[in-house]
């Protein structure tokens, strides 16, 4: 595996999850509606009802429902695609960028930025189950219940993707049953605004300008985690599910997340007059409420750990050569969490979420443009993606400098030095800037910086792209295809 080498019991507490390595193709064995069950963790996440009640009270209701549209089809779209060139690979985002712009040093510093965000994620999403807990039983103090709820998501990460989506599957009935519940008992309760709920609109806001904007802003602080996070699961695809399975992965839990999670999030913030859902849900159902949010909030915070643990898994073992194992990480990922939420990290929501939307939809940007412009259009660079790191240069300026370039100009952007609109639209700057770079420096560099040394054991079903000279061989789909340093067939 690479230059590392680890143990046996290592092997063995990987042998299901591929945290350091790509998933070979005989493991590619899950169809598309196990994946997408196993992404709806994500979907089903009632931060979403946070985000639409937010902006439905604060920006107003059209333009919160014009921002989940907008939210749907680009997330979908990016989405879709990484989860194709995840499917094809067998790899996560944090292995393609070894070979998709970024060298195995350079790959390294997404991964630990992209872990950051979901143990940041964990801590939002442990604050909405620890809100929703003390309102019904408010004797018990704050810091038990995050200890309590932050340790127990450790030990449902602890067998990998079969548990994963084990728990998903038994659970997503039961999240059904309490969302149709707290839908009725909304609906037969009095609602605080007299109106439809889409034409309310707070004193001093229109629909479209600035307000409009400033909803696109907060859902590009989501957008990037959802569309780069399918790549975890997707890469356990079976391969003749890959066009079908792409397009569902990508868009069928953008829908749920932006449009009905979403939706359901401006129904009921502008009928109880109230932005937490931890909240309003425990008012409308009691107990129930308590349960269906520690429900919700279980099934996104297994996958948010689940992710951040091969994130910090990657980086690690590609700076310090340290390989404990994913279920070390798993535990440092939960601490992690925990430690956030006990220093407040909730009251910095906003912020937090523009940040890291510039980063990862930038990060995503590069990605899918190495893909499809520099790799498949302009042929320069491999035609599959390599992480082992002794074929790998350290860093490759394809991606690291475009990234480093798109966010940090998306940082000044969103700090507002650059006017309103681009302070709202930042992350989508950057991710514009980010695509432009990429293929200005893959041809600066003529792709000469993605392979070190010559490879020759690249086998058939892991080329992404066909090259068009390349005539119809028959034989074994694992037969090894040679290729020369350019990534070209020889």
């Amino acid at each position: 595996m690479g230059s590392v080498n680890i143990t046996d019991r290592e092997n063995e507490e990987m042998e299901d999850d591929y945290s350091l390595d790509k998933v070979p193709y005989k493991e590619r064995n899950m169809d598309w509606p196990s994946i997408t069950n196993i992404t709806f963790g994500i979907a089903t996440a009632i931060f979403y009802f946070q985000i639409g009640s937010v902006m439905a009270l604060q920006f107003g209701a059209i333009n919160a429902l014009i921002s989940a549209a907008y939210a749907i089809i680009v997330a979908g779209i990016m989405s879709t695609i990484i989860s194709y060139l995840s499917a094809k690979s067998g790899m996560n985002v944090n292995l393609m960028s070894r070979g998709g712009g970024f060298g195995y040093i350079g790959a390294s510093l997404t991964s630990l930025i992209y872990a950051s965000n979901f143990i940041m994620y964990c801590a939002f999403e442990g604050m909405i189950l620890v809100y929703a807990i003390h309102e019904f039983i408010p004797i018990i103090p704050m810091w038990v219940l995050i200890v309590v709820f932050g340790t127990l998501v450790i030990p449902l990460n602890w067998f990998g993707i079969k548990q994963l989506d084990k728990l998903q599957k038994w659970s997503l009935p039961i999240f059904f049953v309490f969302l149709l519940a707290a839908i009725t008992v909304a609906f037969f309760s009095t609602s605080l605004y007299d109106e439809q709920f889409w034409t309310y609109m707070p004193e001093g806001m229109q629909i479209g300008g600035t307000a409009l904007l400033l909803c696109i802003g907060m859902q590009h602080g989501i957008m990037g985690l959802t569309a780069l996070l399918s790549s975890d699961y997707a890469r356990f695809l079976k391969p003749e599910h890959i066009k079908v399975g792409s397009v569902a992965i990508g868009f069928i839990p953008q829908i749920f997340c932006y449009g009905v999670m979403g939706g359901l999030g401006i129904w009921f913030g502008v009928r109880m007059a109230e932005p937490n859902p931890g909240v309003y849900i425990v008012h409308l159902l009691g107990i129930g409420g308590a349960l269906f949010t520690m429900l919700t909030q279980i099934r996104i915070n297994v996958t948010n750990i689940y992710s951040s643990s091969l994130s910090l898994s990657n980086f690690f073992e590609n700076v310090f050569r340290f390989t404990p194992g994913r279920r070390f990480w798993i535990v440092v990922s939960g601490i992690s969490a925990m430690v956030l939420m006990l220093g407040g990290i909730v009251d910095h929501l906003d912020t937090a979420l523009i940040f890291q939307g510039v980063f990862l939809l930038a990060w995503g940007a590069v990605l899918i443009t190495d893909a499809l412009i520099v790799k498949m259009m302009l042929k320069i660079g491999p035609a599959f993606y390599e992480h082992r790191q002794q074929n790998l240069f350290k860093w490759n300026p394809v991606g690291v400098v475009s990234l480093l370039i798109a966010s940090g100009l998306g940082t000044v952007a969103a700090l507002g030095y650059m006017g309103q609109f681009l302070e709202s639209t930042a992350a989508f700057f950057a991710a514009v800037l980010a695509a432009g770079l990429t293929v200005i420096m893959a041809v600066l560099t003529k792709g000469k910086y993605y392979l070190k040394n010559e490879v020759d054991d690249i086998n058939e079903e892991d080329i992404l792209f066909e090259p068009k000279a390349k005539k119809e061989r028959p034989g074994k789909l694992d037969r090894p295809v040679p290729v020369n340093a350019k990534g070209l067939n020889k």
